[in-house]
């Protein structure tokens, strides 16, 4: 038997019951994994409580994990037992499963992990680093010299995103709750910093680009900040969304973003960018590469036992956190 954190109904931290499973055998085109971290994130919390539905309940949570490849089924051949490797869940015909002993994850969705890169680290930045890769690769391409614009920038994806942006060559604002969240952020990159609890950052921004604004906002955040989102952008500016931290975004009349300077609204998401494995490792050599040779800083700043996810998601819910946070095992 093996442990897990399952929810048997939807509701907060309280449904979250650490019980004994059996482990499962691998499938054709699946592998095993003893886990070793998992990563802790927003979605989680979304899942938890409903608003992501799962397909079907008791459930395993956790997006993201790293550990050892226990076995595998038939037809794998990208892995082997013994690997090392990370992987996120969900993209690739998973459900959430990484809060736990074991995962069966499909093979083609794992990434094998350099001696350079310790368990913790790759829980906590596979999730993070392949969405803020796609972020600043495609969703809004950012190129050098540009101006942007980044929500919860001492977040997990914020502070990753942010290095990321300045390796391309950009300048980056990032918006923050506290003082000591601007000075995480100041210290991964962050040009200019704003503290949305008692700045305009829509003006602030605009003060900041000779009143033109900037050509993209990466929010993570949603209902709270998607005002101030779409008053920073120049015209023909564009804003990603991919998340709703605060809440979902309110319902809004599309013509307004016309008189707005044209502008546009995508929801990105990372399943949409990581739709085959050659394109999901593509972005995870980058980031594999970028971490292991120092050039990007993955800040693992919580963690928690297997045992204590009642508290991790606690701790995020209440915005107590920075940086990355992970359950070890």
């Amino acid at each position: 038997m093996s442990r897990a954190i399952r929810i048997h109904s939807t509701g907060g931290p309280d449904a979250l019951t650490l019980d004994r499973v059996d482990a499962e055998r691998p499938g054709a085109g699946q592998a095993l994994v003893q886990n070793r971290a998992a990563g802790v994130n927003f979605i989680d919390l979304h899942q938890r409580a409903g608003r992501y539905p799962l397909p079907a309940l008791p459930a395993t949570l956790g997006m993201e994990g790293a550990g050892v490849v226990e076995a595998v089924g038939p037809g794998v051949t990208a892995v082997r037992p013994g690997d090392r490797v990370a992987y996120v869940m969900g993209g690739h015909g998973a459900t959430p499963g990484a809060y736990a002993d074991f995962a069966l994850v499909p093979a083609d969705a794992l990434i094998l992990l350099p001696a350079e890169i310790d368990d913790v680290t790759a829980a906590g930045m596979t999730l993070k680093g392949l969405t803020a890769h796609y972020l600043v690769k495609s969703a809004f391409p950012v190129r050098p010299g540009q101006t942007i614009l980044v929500h919860a920038a001492a977040g997990g994806v914020g502070l990753l995103l942010t290095q990321m942006a300045k390796l391309i060559g950009a300048r980056v604002i990032g918006t923050v709750g506290s003082d000591a969240k601007g000075r995480l952020a100041a210290e991964h990159g962050c040009d200019h910093v704003i503290d949305y609890s008692h700045e305009d950052v829509a003006r602030r921004v605009r003060a900041l680009t000779g009143g033109e604004g900037v050509p993209v906002v990466y929010d993570a955040v949603g209902r709270d900040t998607f005002a101030a989102s779409l008053d920073s952008l120049a015209v023909r500016g564009t804003l990603v969304s991919f998340g709703t931290a605060s809440g979902p975004t309110p319902p809004f009349n599309i013509f307004e973003l016309n008189p707005r300077g044209s502008l546009y609204v995508t929801s990105a998401g990372l399943a949409w960018y990581t739709r085959s494995r050659h394109e999901l490792m593509e972005r995870a050599s980058d980031l594999i590469g970028w971490v292991a040779t120092g050039q990007v800083k993955v800040p693992v700043l919580q963690q928690w036992p297997l045992e204590q996810a009642r508290e991790a998601h606690m701790a995020l819910e209440a915005r107590q956190t920075s940086g990355m946070s992970a359950l070890t095992l």
